[in-house]
């Protein structure tokens, strides 16, 4: 049987392959035109890299499991996705691969170093498996379904990474995903709290969600969680020791029950304490 582990394991060198090539364009990258629909400040950025690296992928799936099923960020500009089974769920084990080319595609244009390529393998009711490649800071993380998270650099395989513990005594800091950011006069007094949107800039880089990962922030909140990237970034920081739960404190849907391949809104906590606050600011101020 086809286990997300042999697909992780054969999929990661052609994957660092397309680390490198990121950070080699990176530098020379010129913007093609917005995507259309884009439903945020950051979503709205599309390159070549994107497709570039998503066409990439898509051939290294196809020669190795041509029966699996994918869904990339840059389906509709993809020459390859008529090839693939399905972009959807089956049965459960029947795996949905899924795909976010540059995650942070804004500050990858920008030149930041906190873009990501980001890899996940979905059951019908959760994640089997996480990978998110950081090209510029030549280090990964990787999750699979109750074994926790493991960091490693680049030149390091599956096996060699090591285990990864969140740090839930690191500086009190929040960050807030677009459209939260009424959250913020609830937090300030406890949290330095930073606006993805509001706060962003082209010349000083800011954390992202995968810095819970790096011991850089206690808490995050997302207005949704698309599957290809603060879905997938959740599940690394729960697999970690992160609480990650909707917005009203509940547990988690199964990803078959959800609607374009976004979960709910999320609270990403590294303690009990900074998830209760989180909770409380979010029915003070955005549910009510």
């Amino acid at each position: 049987m086809l286990s997300p582990r042999i697909i992780l394991e054969t999929l990661l060198p052609y994957l660092k392959v397309a680390a490198g090539y990121a950070r080699f364009l990176q530098p020379k990258i010129s913007a093609l035109p917005d995507k259309d629909g884009g439903d945020s400040f950051f979503s709205a950025a599309l390159t070549d890299a994107d497709l570039a690296i998503q066409n990439f992928v898509e051939v290294t799936l196809l020669g190795n499991f041509p029966s699996i099923r994918f869904y990339g960020e840059e389906y509709k500009s993809s020459p390859n996705t008529k090839y693939f089974r399905a972009a959807d769920f089956a049965e459960k084990d029947d795996y949905l691969v899924t795909l976010d080319p540059i995650d942070g595609t804004k500050f990858y244009m920008d030149g930041h170093s906190n873009y990501q390529i980001i890899l996940s393998i979905l059951n019908t009711d959760d994640y089997e498996a996480v990978i998110a490649i950081s090209p510029s800071e030549q280090v990964y993380f990787y999750a699979l379904r109750g074994n926790g998270t493991f960091t490693g650099t680049l030149e390091m395989n599956l096996d060699e990474c090591t285990p990864l513990k969140v740090n839930s005594s690191a500086k009190p800091t929040i960050l807030l995903g677009t459209g939260m950011s009424s959250l913020t006069t609830v937090l300030k007094d406890k949290y330095q709290v930073i606006n993805a949107v509001d706060d962003y800039s082209k010349s000083v880089q800011m954390p992202n969600l995968n810095s819970i990962l790096k011991g850089e922030l206690t808490g995050a909140v997302k207005r949704f969680g698309q599957f290809i990237d603060g879905g997938a970034l959740a599940f690394l920081a729960k697999e970690a020791g992160c609480i990650v739960t909707t917005l009203d404190g509940s547990a988690l849907p199964p990803l078959n029950s959800c609607e374009d391949y976004k979960l709910p809104g999320l609270l990403i906590a590294t303690s009990d304490i900074v998830h209760q606050d989180l909770l409380k600011a979010v029915w003070t101020n955005y549910l009510n």
